[in-house]
């Protein structure tokens, strides 16, 4: 893009550019130029200072403002004046260039030519970064992602147990674990073959997924067979309902389960919640849930214990 209010300036330049099959855009008044650029976004401005409505710099810094984090235009100023503080100021107000007025052709397409190369690694460059951040976040994805299920793995899982357990000891609120545990899985496994199995724990993990619908909560595989939920600001009484829930609605699917004295698969659930305080500890409550879960199997399977924080140890 020209921006020049010399019709004389504006017929050399654009008689230079055309020579390089380039077809400039042509603005006479910063104003113009400013809405040209958010419409058209050019590679290149030439932009002469002294206009006849704002000046050159304040239309380079309002050019700069409008740019997108990504988005780099380059631009050479056009200026009769040659003193060190207008080249600075320039610079500043985010210039890339100075081209002396009279312009010649030699000197204006070489530059244009250098400007255009510098375009154009720097878009390679956005392009390189993009590719790089898209990697990093699937990266991300896949160090904090189960590959069988697709909900949070264990280390996700102590991340986001840590986090919660600090906002709810600071909120004073109460935060509550559930362990799920398919009952008799390896008879599951020996019956119907790992594929099959693979495809109950994938139903399984759905379902406790679900219930996870909260910022705060967190669904996650927590080993084998084994599940876990975060219920943060929930207390035991409506964290035991959750459990619940999800037990009647993976039992309700009636996965086939000879080996189950329900003939269908079903889990036990281990709940404890507790408000976290100084003197306490999400590795106790997790400690807690299992001791909750390992009571529920004891008395039969298929079904939901509570346990208070620290019970049972």
């Amino acid at each position: 893009m020209v921006v020049e209010d010399s019709k004389v300036a504006i017929k050399a330049i654009t008689d230079y550019l055309e020579d390089m099959d380039v077809l400039p855009l042509v603005a006479e008044t910063g104003s113009a130029a400013i809405e040209m650029y958010r419409n058209e976004r050019p590679d290149i401005i030439l932009l002469d200072i002294i206009l006849p409505d704002i000046d050159g710099f304040d239309v380079a810094k309002e050019i700069r403002r409008l740019q997108g984090k990504n988005d780099w235009t380059a631009i050479i100023f056009l200026s009769v004046m040659s003193k060190d503080e207008d080249l600075a100021q320039g610079i500043e107000v985010g210039g890339d260039d100075y081209l002396m007025k009279p312009v010649g052709r030699v000197v204006l397409q070489a530059k244009v030519n250098a400007m255009h190369r510098l375009v154009r690694m720097q878009r390679a460059l956005v392009g390189l970064a993009e590719r790089l951040n898209e990697a990093n976040q699937e990266l991300q994805r896949l160090s904090t992602t189960d590959g069988l299920t697709g909900i949070a793995n264990r280390r996700l899982f102590d991340e986001s147990l840590d986090r919660e357990w600090r906002r709810c000891r600071r909120l004073k609120k109460p935060l509550s674990v559930i362990l799920f545990d398919v009952d008799l899985f390896k008879k599951y496994n020996d019956k119907y073959g790992h594929q099959t199995g693979d495809e109950c724990l994938r139903l399984v993990a759905k379902e406790v997924s679900r219930t996870a619908s909260r910022p705060g909560d967190m669904a996650a595989r927590y080993g084998g067979e084994e599940f876990v939920l975060i219920l943060a600001e929930t207390d035991q009484e409506g964290a035991r309902w959750v459990a619940d829930r999800i037990r009647q609605n993976l039992s309700a699917l009636k996965i086939p389960h000879d080996g189950s004295d329900y003939k269908h698969v079903t889990i036990s659930c281990g709940v404890v919640s507790v408000v976290p305080g100084e003197e306490l500890s999400a590795e106790k409550l997790v400690k807690s849930a299992d001791i909750a879960l390992y009571i529920a199997k004891e008395h039969g399977r298929n079904r939901v214990e509570c346990l208070g924080y620290g019970e049972g140890d």
